[in-house]
């Protein structure tokens, strides 16, 4: 990979609410009626996040690392993503900088977990609580989010070369 001094990358990621499963996001169990359908544990905050760093690499989505037919992906927990996520950068030679995150829900009321977030992901990617910026938010009552139906999850990244 060319020597450059920083990458920036991108993720997203939506999944649907259903009955019957557990809502973890940012590693975080959160009580709720409904939790996220997906192969794995669903964790779409991970997932976002985990999209992003492997986006500021220049290496495939967490599809191609996880892929939802393997059956090894099954319910896994979506800390293991972002841990081979973090093993890319550092491989990579690469330090993450800072990171900026945006949960998106009508339901439940997030606020009163997102330290708790912030503190798991900053012991899972080994950095300080302070370089990662955590906000949730509503989406209005708008769409499928606002309809109840679905959390999305933002993150933007930016990893530093490390000599």
């Amino acid at each position: 990979m060319k020597r450059i001094p920083f990458r920036i990358g991108q993720g997203y990621d939506l999944h649907r609410l259903v009955e019957g499963r557990k809502l973890v996001l940012g590693g975080v169990e959160i009580e709720h009626s409904h939790g996220l359908l997906g192969h794995s544990d669903a964790d779409c905050l991970i997932h976002a996040l985990a999209d992003s760093l492997f986006g500021a690499l220049a290496l495939p989505d967490i599809g191609h690392h996880f892929p939802d037919n393997d059956p090894a992906c099954k319910d896994l927990d979506s800390k293991i993503i972002l841990q081979k996520a973090a093993l890319a950068c550092k491989s990579e030679g690469y330090a993450i900088a800072n990171l900026d995150l945006t949960l998106v829900a009508q339901e439940p009321k997030l606020s009163p977990y997102l330290e708790r977030m912030k503190l798991n992901l900053s012991q899972i990617l080994r950095i300080e609580p302070s370089q990662i910026g955590l906000k949730a938010t509503t989406n209005e009552s708008v769409g499928c989010v606002g309809r109840k139906e679905a959390i999305a999850a933002f993150s933007v990244c930016l990893l530093q070369r490390e000599d």
